[in-house]
């Protein structure tokens, strides 16, 4: 039987202490150069982020690996990946220059100035929507607080979310079909979309009065990859969504080969309709609404920076729904 003792001949194994990391100015840059990496999925795709050559990123992300002893990241033939240690830096980092960003929000309030990044992520194609109040929002804030640094990033609703939860979007303006706990929900407006068919379709000619609210039965439609809309199975079969796209844009340009029907927000569509290429689907039968709201992380402390940035859309922080 082995006693305490028994090992006496043999010395345990040295534990190495690390010192805490103690950060200076360099370790900030050397941070945010391997968090815009990681947030840009590699190397090569971070040069015009960083407005850097990729030799000199490979020995900044070197150089932090040394500084903290641990290996962050794979690079090579098989591509960018981070390693757990990487992870859990980036998350780290994530909350390290949120907490910056809070401390100068908190000295900016005091000076009744607005100061800081409004990171905000948004669907793509809404540009066009007139009842979108983002960009009057931003213009205000312009205006009145003209050091804040805008970082806008236009994306799929997935990314968007995932943006908010690791903080590095404080806010997100998305189409709401289903609600997540991870989220605080606050109403802005609401999208209307209609089906829409081509030219060279067969509904494209056919006359209105020989559609009924089951036209879309005999023609193949278009899954709509982002949009969870059990609403569209009222007016289509789940056997007929033969295309799928994960963008307006994707299911535009497969409504254009006329093969296929699909729903298209109507500010979005207008342009093609009026330019004779697009028509609507009976719009006043078959139409579908959805509300877009603001989203901001669930129970995190709103910075001066996000409550300016709320009430510029009209939203009010106390109505979360």
């Amino acid at each position: 039987m082995e006693t305490p003792l028994s090992n006496s001949g043999n010395p345990p194994p040295k534990t190495v202490h690390r010192a805490p990391l103690a950060l200076s100015g360099l370790d900030f840059k050397l941070l945010k150069v391997f968090k815009a990496v990681v947030e840009a999925g590699g190397f090569s795709a971070a040069q015009n982020e960083l407005n850097v050559g990729l030799a000199a990123i490979s020995k900044q992300i070197s150089d932090l690996e040394i500084r903290i002893g641990m290996r962050l990241c794979t690079r090579g033939r098989e591509g960018f990946h981070l390693t757990e240690e990487g992870r859990l830096v980036y998350q780290a980092s994530i909350d390290l220059f949120a907490s910056v960003d809070n401390f100068r929000d908190r000295l900016s309030s005091a000076q009744n100035e607005l100061i800081g990044d409004l990171g905000v992520g948004v669907i793509d194609n809404t540009i066009t929507d007139a009842n979108s109040p983002l960009v009057a929002a931003l213009r205000k804030i312009n205006e009145e607080s003209p050091k804040v640094r805008f970082q806008l990033q236009a994306s799929q609703l997935d990314e968007v979310e995932r943006g908010v939860v690791e903080g590095r979007l404080v806010a997100g303006i998305v189409p709401v079909y289903q609600k997540r706990e991870e989220f605080d929900y606050f109403p802005l407006y609401e999208e209307r979309s209609y089906v829409y068919c081509a030219v060279g379709h067969p509904l494209f000619a056919m006359p209105e009065a020989d559609m009924g609210s089951n036209v879309l039965l005999d023609f193949e439609c278009i899954n709509h990859r982002y949009a969870i809309h059990r609403d569209k199975l009222n007016f289509a079969r789940y056997d007929s969504f033969s295309a799928s796209a994960t963008q307006v844009e994707a299911v535009a340009l497969l409504v254009k080969t006329g093969r296929f029907v699909g729903f298209l927000p109507e500010h979005y569509a207008a342009t093609l309709v009026a330019q004779g290429q697009f028509r609507a689907v009976r719009p006043d039968l078959i139409n579908i609404v959805t509300p877009f709201n603001l989203i901001l992380r669930h129970n995190t402390v709103r910075s001066p920076l996000v409550k300016a940035f709320a009430q510029a859309l009209g939203v009010d922080l106390k109505a979360s729904v």
